[in-house]
């Protein structure tokens, strides 16, 4: 299947990711406004289009450049799973320009998905430092 990679969303694929976040627990209660000024705020965006530019996969890195990355919104479409798009997005994000000389990139996953990030180099440490969480759970996090 052909697909393109593309560092920016049109109105029309922002609506689509809104929709991909909607089916999943994490990031169901996203809005449109929300995500706007999410993508407007993140670093690096990385998603892939199909033929008719509709969106099928998506990733964002918030990062200094220098010492710390994280990648966030690892995501692909369902009717599109199983298809190799997410190990495609993982290849775009080791092999970015802007991200090789990064110290550090760290993510957040579920524990079945460990091995799938091992592939890249990404490792579970059970004696790393343990991630603190304030978090907005009336609004999301995000200003009204």
């Amino acid at each position: 299947m052909n697909y393109q990679v593309v560092n920016q969303l049109n109105e029309t694929q922002i609506f689509e990711l809104v929709e991909l976040y909607k089916h999943e627990f994490w990031s169901k209660n996203r809005t449109y406004q929300g995500v706007t000024k999410m993508l407007t705020a993140s670093d690096i965006i990385i998603a892939l289009i199909n033929e008719e530019k509709e969106l099928i996969a998506f990733c964002r890195v918030l990062t200094d450049f220098v010492y710390r990355g994280v990648l966030y919104d690892v995501i692909v479409k369902p009717s599109y799973r199983k298809m190799g798009f997410g190990a495609k997005l993982l290849d775009e994000v080791v092999n970015h320009t802007q991200l090789k000389a990064v110290e550090d990139i760290a993510l957040f996953c579920l524990p079945e998905m460990i091995p799938f990030y091992e592939r890249w180099g990404f490792i579970y440490d059970v004696n790393a430092l343990k991630i603190m969480h304030q978090y907005d759970s009336v609004m999301g996090g995000i200003e009204p």
